[in-house]
């Protein structure tokens, strides 16, 4: 049976969003389907006005972690908050509890994708961080690696979010600059090789 994948991302400025859509593309490339999905904004909506925050699309469904338990593998779209998870992403697996009581996400296969505003900003402390959550869960963390994007991530021409850990993008401390070619590339390239490696697994 072909592994039921959900792509879950927060993103406030569209550069998680624009991720996700490339993951997704990889995914069906390899030859799967997945379900995008949304976390909830927390921030009020006068907040979100002064920060200039278009707001979250209308035509993406929003998780809920009854929801997620449906899936076998999950691709996490994080934008970083000093190198760790936003506070919107914490509020949803805050509401996990009962996930974490029953074994609800126990072996569900999981990877990310990371958005920082520069090189320095954390994209790979942040999937370090998130190891923490997944362990407690007892996710199955499954990296992009080097064996399919190695040309591109060893690529120092051209400035460039994501590592082996994931896909990723920088959006530059203004949220201006929004994903290039080359990181929607290894986007797609990360979503194709993440159902590549579960769709190894027989589930039920």
């Amino acid at each position: 049976m072909a592994p039921r994948i959900a792509i879950v991302y927060y993103s406030m400025y569209g550069h998680v969003a624009k991720i996700a859509e490339a993951e997704k593309s990889g995914i069906e490339a390899a030859g799967g389907k997945a379900d995008v999905y949304q976390v909830k904004e927390t921030l009020p909506e006068e907040v979100l006005s002064k920060m200039y925050a278009p707001g979250q699309s209308s035509s993406i469904p929003f998780i809920t972690p009854d929801e997620l338990e449906k899936y076998d593998a999950f691709l996490l779209g994080i934008p970083t908050r000093y190198g760790n998870f936003p506070a919107q992403w914490k509020t949803f697996w805050d509401s996990t509890g009962k996930q974490w009581q029953t074994g609800g996400y126990y072996g569900k296969y999981v990877g990310v994708f990371i958005s920082t505003a520069s090189q320095g900003g954390g994209q790979e402390s942040t999937a370090l961080a998130a190891m923490s959550t997944f362990a407690h869960h007892g996710m199955i963390y499954v990296p992009l690696g080097y064996a399919t994007a190695f040309a591109p991530l060893a690529n120092l021409e051209e400035v460039r979010g994501g590592s082996a850990w994931g896909a990723g993008t920088f959006s530059g401390a203004d949220g201006s600059r929004m994903p290039t070619e080359l990181e929607l590339s290894v986007a797609k390239t990360h979503g194709e090789s993440f159902y590549k490696a579960v769709s190894k697994v027989n589930f039920a």
